[in-house]
């Protein structure tokens, strides 16, 4: 095979995607022992592909494959005039997994981040996930923060 049919492309979610995310993201809830009820998954999707929706989606995709996905969501903060964007979801396929996938998925939400006028682009990580972490370390800084929840 050549290099062009192992090449990675980022682009935006679109409708015709659901199954191979649904795939991926259903993946992604067992990589974090997670199970969302099948409706949550259903209005992500329909929020990714709204206009109207702060919530935006990428996907990585090799071939006419989808590799992998990002989630990100642009809020306001009390902590500057511009809004900031975070980086909800990270998932790369256990076989792709070192590709350069998972670093691509994050520059295209920096730079989607950047035409957003963003005064920031965060994310968070499970502290047992250390291969993402070291993706993370890479290509970003951890600015001390430890998160606290506290169920409604």
């Amino acid at each position: 095979m050549s290099d062009q049919q192992h090449a990675v492309t980022i682009r935006p979610i679109q409708p015709g995607d659901y199954q191979q995310w649904l795939q991926l993201w259903l993946a992604y809830q067992d990589f974090y022992q997670v199970t969302l009820d099948e409706q949550v998954s259903v209005v992500a999707f329909e929020r990714f592909c709204d206009p109207q929706e702060p919530v935006f989606s990428a996907v990585a995709v090799q071939g006419d494959e989808l590799i992998g996905f990002v989630n990100s969501v642009l809020h306001r903060s009390t902590w500057a005039v511009t809004d900031f964007c975070y980086l909800e979801d990270l998932y790369v396929a256990p076989t792709v997994r070192g590709s350069g996938a998972g670093k691509l998925l994050i520059e295209w939400v920096q730079a989607f981040a950047r035409e957003q006028r963003c005064g920031r682009l965060y994310w968070h990580t499970q502290e047992s996930n250390k291969r993402a972490q070291r993706l993370y370390d890479w290509v970003a800084q951890k600015p001390g923060v430890i998160e606290y929840r506290m169920g409604l």
